[in-house]
């Protein structure tokens, strides 16, 4: 039986783009992180030397590096995958949707907390400081927990559909 519920080329292409679009911010996130590391601007051989006030978390700016990374791809992920997924049309926009969301949120979030110097792990701070800046990222957090539950919900029904139909065959 031929899979006809499959998600299509563009809805996959806006993954991989996506993906690789958080791959690219990784890259931003990474040069901020050295920039704060160094305190200062430096790219020899040019000479460029700004004294810069980054905040220097080292634990932060690499939850945000590796969230950008990890979240890029993870999309380019359910992109390749996404031809062996039997979902139909509203399912695919979910499973779309929920993905982007997560993939972006949880980054901004993450690279939110590296500038501000917060965690954004609990409603005031839990253990930590404090701050209206910590629950607004708090908050944040929820549509991408939501979505993540989501995509991987649709993801195990695409898979188990596909595997039903070739079985059927």
């Amino acid at each position: 039986m031929k899979n006809s519920n499959v998600i299509d080329d563009k809805t996959r292409l806006l993954f991989f783009i996506n993906g690789f679009g958080l791959l690219a911010l990784s890259l931003l996130i990474g040069w901020v992180w050295f920039f704060a590391l160094l305190e200062r601007i430096v790219l020899w051989p040019f000479p460029i030397d700004i004294s810069v006030n980054i905040p220097n978390d080292s634990r932060a700016w690499r939850m945000a590096h590796m969230e950008a990374i990890t979240q890029g791809l993870m999309l380019i992920g359910v992109g390749a995958t996404s031809k062996f997924l039997s979902l139909r049309k509203r399912q695919t926009t979910w499973l779309f949707w929920s993905a982007i969301v997560a993939a972006w949120v949880f980054t901004v979030a993450a690279t939110l907390n590296a500038i501000f110097g917060t965690r954004g792990l609990a409603f005031g701070g839990g253990p930590f400081e404090a701050s209206t800046v910590n629950d607004l990222i708090y908050l944040m957090g929820y549509p991408p927990i939501i979505g993540i539950h989501i995509m991987i919900i649709l993801i195990m029904l695409g898979l188990f559909r596909t595997k039903s139909q070739l079985t059927d065959a």
